[in-house]
């Protein structure tokens, strides 16, 4: 499996059914024709991934989307307010749609990625794209071309090499099928930033039967054991009474002296520091310890988003 920079030949795999991962703002996806069953059969077998839990699929435009979903003028309005961007709508899908794509339901997630690389290979394409996070299910997201190829490697045809994701951490999902809109999965769209829209919006970003990803108690898995603690002064204060050094912290704020540390954000900023969560910890894994501290984030802007991936990483 290459690790490529031309996108017309990334383009060129992705017609002829093949599966590539590309970069967008959020992580890397693994990508295939949306409309193309054996292509979309493709990403479940290279990632494990259940046939129940469902794809988003990725378009170009609101035209582009309007030839898969029936967007209602809710839809059209958050699509021309915050896209190119972090946000993927659940809506009523069109027939064309295979049902493979949405795990049976009448429903199809879609969202406009905002990353020059992933832009361009839907233009040249002229394809609908479905593509989860380029990683084994239930794994860390991949923000980087390299850790693409650490987690699947032969399984996939190429991957589309865009640099380090920006926003590091997946897209917000905005439920827009029902009666009223919902959140089903946290993300790179803070919370508040739908609700100056759209008002208050119910949470509902966990199910076993999920009508769209992330929605597992279980996900985002580290290969680590991972312990959770309230706040840095909690884990601080823990890590006191402790003579351990097989301990891999990862914290937001002052410097913490430790053999195995990361540190998010010096200055506790919630947009840095989600921007590093998964790339931080996967690092853990090749060092030699047997868990991983992290503390809570102020449960505001991506902070939510941030903890939401912790406390699936720590189920």
């Amino acid at each position: 499996m290459p690790i490529i920079t031309d996108i017309s030949q990334a383009v060129v795999l992705l017609k002829e059914g093949g599966i590539v991962a590309i970069p967008t703002e959020t992580v890397y996806g693994l990508g295939g024709d949306a409309l193309n069953v054996e292509a979309v059969a493709k990403i479940f077998a290279a990632k494990n991934r259940p046939s129940f839990d469902p794809l988003i699929v990725h378009v170009s435009n609101v035209e582009q989307a309007q030839t898969i979903a029936h967007l209602d003028d809710v839809a059209i309005s958050l699509l021309t307010k915050f896209s190119p961007g972090p946000l993927t709508l659940v809506l009523p899908k069109k027939s064309v749609v295979p049902d493979l794509v949405t795990s049976g339901h009448p429903t199809v997630a879609i969202r406009i990625p905002n990353h020059p690389v992933a832009l361009e290979v839907l233009r040249q394409s002229g394809l609908c794209i479905a593509a989860p996070s380029a990683n084994p299910f239930g794994y860390t997201s991949p923000t980087t071309a390299q850790h693409v190829e650490e987690f699947l490697g032969p399984r996939i045809d190429a991957v589309l090499d865009g640099g380090t994701c920006d926003v590091g951490i997946e897209s917000t999902i905005i439920d827009l099928s029902g009666k009223r809109p919902r959140v089903l999965r946290l993300g790179g769209l803070p919370y508040e930033a739908l609700t100056e829209v759209l008002g208050e919006l119910p949470l509902q970003t966990s199910s076993s039967t999920p009508n769209a990803p992330g929605m597992l108690i279980s996900h985002y898995n580290p290969g680590i054991s991972l312990r959770l603690f309230k706040s840095y002064s909690a884990l601080l204060s823990e890590l006191n009474n402790t003579d351990s050094d097989r301990i891999g912290l990862l914290y937001s704020g002052k410097e913490i002296r430790a053999k195995f540390a990361i540190n998010l954000s010096r200055d506790e900023d919630l947009v840095e520091a989600a921007s590093k969560l998964f790339n931080a910890l996967r690092s853990f894994n090749k060092a030699d310890i047997d868990v991983i501290w992290v503390h809570e984030l102020p449960e505001v802007g991506l902070g939510r988003a941030i903890n939401d991936r912790l406390r699936r990483a720590r189920s």
